[in-house]
């Protein structure tokens, strides 16, 4: 049974939501939260495995709540050794269509997937499992609209080349630009000859060694850290 936190400050969206995620078998609604700072104390205290965030946080900052939720320092940055292991949800959010710089900025912080706020309701149950199981959730015209943002970042930082990448093999580095420029496993597989299950491997090794949760998370490493410029 998967249990999910939802966090909106409108009542009837919460209601809605909860009637939604309630009426599936295998979920539950651990609780439901009206602010950030609310979803931070409920999240240590019921612990559930996804805390769904539906659109902006007002009073807060909804970017820095997810980042207390999945306990990160701007990315990407090694979290601090600590003696006691902390609750880390599953984050997945409901964001409008057209607001891919607040959905890049929450990516940065940690979330783990990001559905449309027009999907239907058998896409957010189904991404909910999705997010729950480990995986990352992101529809494909957000997944290019948060790549064109990121080569858009003229102004952006850009890390050291090394910041980072002398963790990362040859190979890994094929792949994660590969990664980057919008490929897909099977197409990773075949433009550099290799088997579609060793493109996995590499990828689960790239989001381990960067300290990223989501495969989109990697194409925001891949440009901050040098490896990939911004097209001209």
């Amino acid at each position: 049974m998967v249990s999910v936190l939802v966090v909106n400050d409108q009542s009837l969206q919460r209601l809605a939501l909860r009637m939604l995620l309630g009426a599936e078998p295998d979920l539950s609604i651990a609780g439901e939260a009206t602010s950030g700072a609310e979803a931070i104390r409920m999240n240590a205290r019921l612990r559930p495995d996804v805390v769904l965030i539906a659109g902006h946080l007002p009073g807060t900052d909804g970017i820095e709540t997810v980042r207390r939720l999945t306990h990160r320092r701007p990315f990407p940055q090694p979290l601090p050794a600590t003696d006691t292991e902390p609750h880390t949800p599953r984050v997945l959010l409901l964001t409008p269509a057209g607001d891919e710089d607040h959905a890049y900025a929450a990516l940065r912080a940690g979330a783990d997937g990001f559905l449309l706020e027009d999907a239907a309701p058998d896409e957010l149950a189904s991404a909910v499992r999705v997010v729950a199981a480990g995986d990352a959730v992101v529809t494909p015209a957000l997944t290019r609209a948060l790549i064109d943002a990121v080569r858009d970042q003229r102004a952006a930082r850009i890390l050291p080349r090394a910041s980072g990448l002398d963790v990362l093999t040859g190979r890994e580095r094929d792949v994660l630009v590969a990664v980057a420029s919008g490929w897909s496993n099977a197409e990773i597989a075949e433009r550099l000859s290799i088997a579609p299950t060793t493109v996995k491997t590499h990828v689960s090794n790239i989001l381990t060694k960067i300290g990223a949760r989501a495969r989109v998370q990697a194409v925001t490493f891949a440009y901050e850290s040098g490896l990939v410029r911004p097209a001209a």
